[in-house]
């Protein structure tokens, strides 16, 4: 049986994106990934300038899943704002039910990488606009007049979500996204 060869960037990229979401972004080395893929420090520095560079590949990475996601849920959904609403809480149940979830990647690189100008805080920001845009596009159909703050709280409740779908259970962190995110769009705050 013929093995199809993966390149030794994904190899690089899919290793770190293993072992940061596992252990945490500081918590792994450039030597460990280099070690646990079986190449060289010349390779690896060859692909990645330096290992927050390959951070920064796995954010993104981890960002388009996630707007790929977003997006298909509210595809599906074809208009109908809480049809999209519970597809999206249902994902977020579905991930946190993972074996080895351990909450939201940008959350989680946010905290071990608190300079805004940072490249890694940076690629978290980006994400974090795309969503709230996103919400935005979602209930513009309302005619809201706080729909940006409505967004605002949208991106809180999700936050919080897999938050919860870490520490607790996350049937009910998905359930109470979609509560909250509910009662947000029919009794926004201005």
């Amino acid at each position: 049986m013929n093995k199809v060869k993966v390149p030794v960037r994904e190899r690089l990229l899919e290793t770190a994106s293993e072992l940061f979401y596992a252990h945490g972004l500081r918590a792994v080395s450039a030597d460990k990934i280099i070690e646990r893929v079986g190449t060289t420090k010349v390779t690896f520095y060859r692909h990645f300038r330096t290992k927050d560079d390959l951070v920064v590949a796995y954010l993104e990475q981890r960002a388009a899943l996630e707007r790929r996601g977003v997006s298909e849920a509210i595809a599906r959904a074809d208009g109908d704002i809480d049809a999209a609403l519970r597809l999206i809480s249902e994902e977020i149940g579905a991930m946190a039910c993972r074996p080895g979830f351990r909450g939201c990647p940008f959350i989680n690189a946010a905290a071990e990488y608190p300079d805004p100008d940072s490249p890694v805080r940076q690629v978290v920001d980006a994400h974090r606009t795309w969503c709230k845009k996103a919400y935005e596009q979602l209930i513009a159909p309302l005619g809201l007049s706080a729909q940006a703050t409505v967004a605002d709280d949208l991106m809180v409740l999700r936050d919080g979500a897999m938050v919860a779908g870490y520490l607790g259970e996350p049937a009910i962190a998905a359930d109470s996204f979609l509560r909250g995110c509910r009662a947000m769009i029919r009794h926004p705050r201005d």
